[in-house]
């Protein structure tokens, strides 16, 4: 099956025909490796963070918008520095961008990442077809990676920009202590 649209990214192997006339050096397997394994990390991670998240109804309470969201996103295209009483709460862009990363960034990154796999597709080949072919899925996958990766290049400068020392104390320790 013809992929949706190619992305001129070469294989680390030269046995794999790519179209171009340089190889990426990775002659052991190693990384893809090391990539299944943190795939695999990050699937019960995610596992976890999610049922813990439906049972303490953390998505409810503190991801889902409230109140008037159209002016809540308003006030926060501002960027200007929160208040502290601000610092306790997630805003609405935060809201939005948290859920789209939890809901749907990281499904698809699941979902390609399965679709790539051989073994699962021979069980499950709908998998794959739905996306248009293992090519496809390839650069889907790869999209959602550097839609993640710019989502946490963002987070961590409006962490730095919005107060570094208290952030880190609200995020590890849960308080003001």
């Amino acid at each position: 099956m013809p992929s949706l649209f190619d992305i001129p990214i070469p294989a680390s192997r030269g046995g794999v025909k790519t179209g171009y006339n340089y190889v990426l050096p990775d002659q052991n397997g190693w990384s893809r490796y090391l990539h299944f394994q943190m795939g695999w990390l990050l699937v019960f991670a995610g596992s976890l963070y999610f049922v813990h998240g439906f049972v303490t109804r953390h998505f409810q309470k503190n991801l889902m918008p409230n109140g008037p969201v159209l002016e809540s996103f308003r006030e926060h295209l501002k960027f200007r520095r929160p208040t502290e009483a601000e610092l306790k709460s997630y805003n609405v862009l935060q809201r939005i961008t948290y859920l789209k990363v939890v809901f749907l960034l990281f499904p698809v990154m699941i979902w390609t990442g399965l679709a790539m796999s051989p073994g699962f597709t021979a069980a499950f080949p709908f998998i794959v077809e739905v996306l248009g072919g293992f090519q496809s899925a390839r650069t889907i996958h790869f999209f959602a990676t550097l839609s993640l990766v710019i989502f946490v290049v963002i987070h961590v400068v409006m962490v730095w920009l919005s107060g570094f020392k208290t952030r880190m104390r609200l995020m590890t320790v849960g308080g003001d202590k």
